[in-house]
Order: structure tokens, then sequence, then C-alpha cells
């Protein structure tokens, strides 16, 4: 056990209480139950009538419901990832607010909630994208088949079981790196199916840039939340700061505001990033049951899509200008998917896309708005769309193109207006995500915050040690959201944790660093084997 119970004294000399263990075992009473639960009803009714209005407001006539349940189903797995994305992630804002007794567990708990809330409502919709963009690009385009919805299920339920296992045992694993691990292992596993090496159905160099985010954040975490106290021992010499609670009595307000305020930072930081995993997956599950209402952006104002066409043209010109020489005859479809599925460039890649290109500008002008694009039509134009926009990203990322400032900002320019028609988040799909995370971080987070708060250091944390370690873990997430990157809350929080123990001396629990050390490693393997089994399964039941 650790040495929690150690007498310390401040510089006076005087003698404090030993720092006593929070009461974490105090429930919830009734009316917080009933209030839980209906707002749990309530937003499981508002998906229903938001959905409902978006469908009825495309005039599309309903002639079966069996898309709809399974659209229901997919909403409630995918709601489901979040909301145990959200008790099993709580503990990274909570514990230290919660072991230095600035806030009660319980409303420690809530405020963590509503705050996580607001974050997810707040979000950029980035890290969404980057997420999706992951997935293998034939099955994007496929969504609405029976392998497309494989693809969503296997990953959200590999995803699940792996954070249920890992919260159970009272491991901080890493939401982050169990979705990318669940993406990973469909891509592979559909790559296999279809006859190609195993290594072709995932973006590797997307792949690479999350996994550097995902690896290099929990080293930066420990290494800056570290420096991060030794400058504040260095410049502030209150030692207050730095001592331990006395017995169960909560800090000095200037203290309490401190930890309460970086409590507040981590579960914004931690909505507005982990948040938006589940979102573009929701996406992925609507654009496959009613691509009419959610294929394309409808509420793309007109003055935007007079630019798309300007852009559209521009953008064609310096692609046909790369392919000169070459034609093609008949669908430039499967040349372009191709390149982006294997991202090697061959004679026709580039006369294609030039084609691709102006085919989606001819279809956007002949329509006049994107809200009068037929319903049949609508899935094609979306597939095209996001198809020519992924080609772009892979050639302006290829260096042996050569394309000079000017090509690149025309590029830009048209793959950002082919974005905002193909990648956009509705607000009702930001509310129902916030709901599932906040009302998630209320539930189970017990587990985890015993771990964070006792059973990583040897002994009780400090105040200084929990407002560094939390500072550090919202700049970090704070950063990554900005660039688009998801990162894992869990590993910056508890390594920064670590990083305050070790500078102050305090020791580390080794046999709890090397739990974590095994979860960080084995998070991956086990995501990607759990979900490419499963894709296989389902992809045999649809």
């Amino acid at each position: 056990m650790t040495d929690f119970t150690a007498n310390q004294s401040l510089s006076g000399g005087a003698a404090v209480e030993p720092a006593s263990r929070p009461n974490l075992d105090k429930g919830f009473n009734p009316l917080t139950m009933i209030l839980f639960f209906g707002i749990l009803a309530a937003g499981l009714l508002f998906v229903a009538y938001s959905i409902y209005v978006d469908v009825n407001a495309t005039g599309t006539r309903v002639t079966s419901y069996l898309p709809y349940l399974l659209l229901f189903v997919a909403l409630l797995i995918a709601l489901g990832f979040e909301f145990v994305n959200g008790f099993h992630d709580t503990a990274n804002a909570v514990a230290t607010v919660i072991y230095t007794h600035s806030l009660p567990a319980e409303f420690a708990v809530m405020w963590s909630g509503f705050f996580n809330f607001l974050g997810v409502l707040f979000s950029t919709g980035a890290v969404a994208f980057g997420i999706v963009s992951l997935l293998p690009v034939e099955l994007i385009l496929q969504v609405s088949s029976g392998a497309g919805f494989a693809m969503v299920f296997a990953l959200l339920i590999a995803a699940i079981i792996w954070n249920l296992g890992t919260w159970y045992l009272g491991l901080p694993a890493s939401s982050s790196h169990t979705l990318i691990g669940s993406i990973i292992g469909v891509g592979i596993a559909n790559a296999l199916m279809r006859g190609r090496d195993g290594t072709s159905g995932v973006d590797w160099g997307k792949a690479t840039e999350i996994g550097y985010a995902l690896l290099l954040s929990p080293l930066f975490g420990f290494a800056c939340a570290a420096i991060l106290l030794l400058v504040l021992k260095f410049l502030v010499r209150n030692p207050a700061l730095y001592a331990a609670p006395d017995g169960n009595k909560a800090p000095p307000l200037w203290i309490r505001g401190i930890l309460i305020a970086t409590c507040t930072g981590v579960s914004f930081a931690h909505g507005s990033n982990d948040g938006q995993k589940g979102m573009g997956l929701i996406m992925l599950v609507l654009i496959g049951t009613v691509p009419t209402a959610y294929a394309l952006n409808r509420a793309l104002p007109e003055s935007r899509v007079a630019q798309f066409q300007i852009n559209s043209i521009a953008a064609a010109k310096v692609i046909a200008a790369k392919g000169a020489g070459h034609s093609i005859i008949g669908d430039p479809r499967p040349a372009v998917t191709t390149y982006v599925s294997q991202r090697k460039i061959s004679e026709g890649t580039y006369p294609s896309l030039a084609v691709l290109v102006q085919q989606v500008g001819d279809q956007v002008r002949s329509y006049g708005t994107l809200d009068k694009v037929p319903a049949e039509s609508v899935g094609n134009t979306r597939n095209d769309m996001y198809l020519a926009s992924e080609a772009i990203r892979f050639l302006m990322k290829d260096k042996e193109n050569d394309l000079n400032k000017e090509d690149v900002a025309t590029l830009n320019a048209y793959k950002g207006s082919l974005d905002a028609a193909t990648k956009f988040i509705p607000d009702w799909v930001k509310i129902a995500v916030a709901i599932a995370l906040g009302l998630g971080t209320m539930v189970g987070w017990k587990r985890i915050v015993v771990t964070v708060g006792e059973k990583i250091g040897k002994t009780h944390l400090t105040y200084a040690q929990g407002a560094s370690a939390e500072l550090v873990a919202a700049a970090t997430i704070g950063a990554a959201d900005v660039f688009g990157l998801p990162v894992s809350t869990t590993h910056v929080l508890s390594s920064g944790v670590a990083g305050t123990m070790a500078a102050n001396g305090s020791g580390l629990q080794m046999a709890t660093i090397r739990n974590l050390l095994m979860a960080w490693v084995l998070t991956l393997p086990c995501a990607i084997m759990l979900s490419a089994s499963l894709y296989v399964l389902f992809s045999q039941l649809f």
C-alpha cells in the first residue's frame, strides 16, 4: 500500500494530519438517478426527432422501416462507444481534484461531465474526419452495403469490448488507441478478404501520423509535467502548494481554484477531442442508411456553391496540365479509386482525376445548389466528391508530383470546397454525442480514479503535482485538437502524474507502471485482432 498516512509538516514546523483517502463510495441520490435517466431518454427522443425532421425535409417517401431499424441499432452502438469512453476517461480529469479534496467526488464527476458536454459542442470536427480517413476508401464509398455496416459494427464493438475490459481491471487504457487499432484491423481484414496484401488496406501515412501523436503524447506528458513541477518549485516558494491535503480538509482557496480550473480544462479538452471520434463514424452510419439527408451538406449557402464552381475549374486545369499527353476512355472512377487505395501513380491517374473533377463540377452546376440534387443522385455525387478530395490529398503529399506553390494553393482551395460539401456534422449529432459522453462520465469512474489517485506514486498526490499534470494534459489535448490529431487523454494525464512523482522524488509503484505500459503496448494489437475477427464475422452475417 502507498504511503498515504505519513505526517507532513510545512516550513513553519507545524504538524498536520495525515492525508485521508477521499470518500468514493457515496452513491447518487434517487433524484440524481431520475435526472440521469430523464436526460438519457430525452437524448434518444431528440435523436429520433432530428432524423425524422431531416428526412422529412428532403421529401423522401419511407417505403421500409428496416433501414431505420438498422440505423437506430448502429447509432445506439456508436453513442454507446462514446458513453463508455466517458466513464473510462473521467478519472483523468477528476482524480486530482478528488484526491486533493478540492471537490467532493460526486460533484467533481458531474462538473467534469458538464464540461465534457461543452467540449463536444464546441469541437471543430477535424479529428472526426481524421479518424474516418484511415478507413478503406472502397468501404467508405460503399458504406450503405453490407460490408460498410460490417465495418462500422466491427470497429465500434471491438473498441467497446476492449474499453470495458481495461476499465474492469482498473487500467487507464486509451480509447483513442483502441479505436485506431479497430480501424486498422478492419482495413487489414478487408484487404485480405479481397485477395490483396493486408498492408494495402490502411492509409499507413495517416496511421503513422496519428501513431506518432499517440506514442509521443504520454512521453511528452511525463516530461513536461515533471519540468513544470520543478519550475513551480523554483518560482513559487509557498510550501502549502507542495503539501498533501491536511486530513480531509479542502486546500486553501487559491490552490483549490487552480485545481478546479485545471480539472475544467482537461474535461473540456477531452470532450473536444475524444467526443469527435464517434462523430465521424455516426456520419458514416447516417450516410449509409439515409443518404438523401446526410450524404451532402444541404445547408451549404449558394455563395459557397458558386465558389465551388470557380475552384473546380481551376483545379481541373492544374490536374489536366499534369496529365497532358494522356487521355482516357470510359469511366474515370476505377483509376482514381485504385490510386487512392494503392497510392501509386499510373498513366491514367491524372487524366482520370481531371475528368472526375470536371464531372463533379458539371453535376453541381446542373443542380445549382446541393439541396436540389435528386435523391437518386445524392450518393453518387457525394462519392465522387469524396474520391476526388482523397485523391487530391494524396497527390499534394506525394513529393514526386513536383507541384509548385500556386498549384498546391489551387488544389487546397478545391479540396476545401469538396470537404465543405461532404465532411460536415449536423448540430444534433454533436448534441447527441455530447449527452452520451457527458452522461458516461457519471458512471463507473471509481475504478480508474483509484488507480490514478493512489497506485501511480508511493506518496499522496500534492496540490502542485495535481495541477502540473492537469495543466500539461489540457494543453496537449487542446493542441492536438487544433491540428486534428487524436491523442490519449488517459496516457497524457497518467504519465503526467507519474512525471510529477518522479520529479518530486516521491517514488513510483512499478507494478502499476508495468500494467500501464502493458495496456499501452497491448491495446493496438488486441484491438486489431478483435475488430478484424468481428469484421469477418459480420461480413458473413450482413
